[in-house]
């Protein structure tokens, strides 16, 4: 692959706030350089390696990662915990706890119906469920053959992309997420995010409790 090529797929995810499949970089390389031109996905692939190990060698903080079926720059995990202290007090882009018991069971479950859902968790999710489409993690992907034809859930591309996760594949087993669920720096963030909700709603309470200037006496 020309040099020339290997700027230009980099210049194409970087400059793009989204997840570019190969099949986008061909259409845009051969729609300004003509239909002619040989590149293909496996060479999309190779600069990609190549760009990488660019990145490697001059100790980058980013790299270009394949997930849900395309590319795009993102930091290292290395750096993780340092992005994650900046950004956990921005609650509102997190998924609450109900939240993520919800998606996970849908993921593993897919696609599963509202009832099942409910069956395993125990609790009305309907909240849930529309939270999550809401946010375009999860869709419905048709309706089930049992009574009633209840409808089916299923993730989403953008559930992939906010996992960064390039398939389905790649959700981590059980045995995992024990680990996980185990980890110092897990146990770490998971306290840092508890103690900002407390945080906020002492001081919601507090705001709350607070009398009235104006109140006549």
């Amino acid at each position: 692959m020309d040099k020339i090529y290997k700027s230009i797929i980099e210049a194409l995810i970087f400059s793009s706030d989204d997840v570019v499949p190969s099949k986008e970089i061909i259409k845009a390389v051969k729609g300004i350089d003509g239909e002619d031109i040989q590149i293909t996905e496996e060479d999309i692939e190779k600069s990609v390696e190549s760009l990488n190990a660019n990145y490697e060698e001059e100790s980058r903080a980013f790299e270009i990662k394949h997930i849900a079926e395309g590319y795009i720059f993102a930091t290292k995990e290395e750096y993780a915990n340092y992005i994650g202290y900046l950004t956990s007090e921005k609650s509102k882009r997190r998924l609450s706890q109900a939240a993520l018991e919800t998606l996970s069971i849908i993921a593993y479950k897919q696609p599963i119906t509202k009832p099942e859902l409910e069956s395993i968790r125990g609790v009305n999710s309907d909240y849930m469920i529309n939270t999550l489409l809401d946010k375009k993690l999860i869709n419905i992907s048709g309706r089930s053959d049992t009574v009633g034809r209840p409808l089916l859930y299923k993730t989403t591309s953008e559930f992939l992309k906010y996992f960064a996760l390039n398939n389905l594949k790649d959700l981590p087993k059980p045995r995992e997420i024990e680990e996980i669920m185990q980890d110092e720096d897990f146990l770490e963030q998971k306290r840092k995010i508890m103690m900002n909700a407390i945080e906020e709603e002492v001081e919601n309470e507090t705001q709350e409790e607070e009398p009235n200037d104006d109140t006549a006496e």
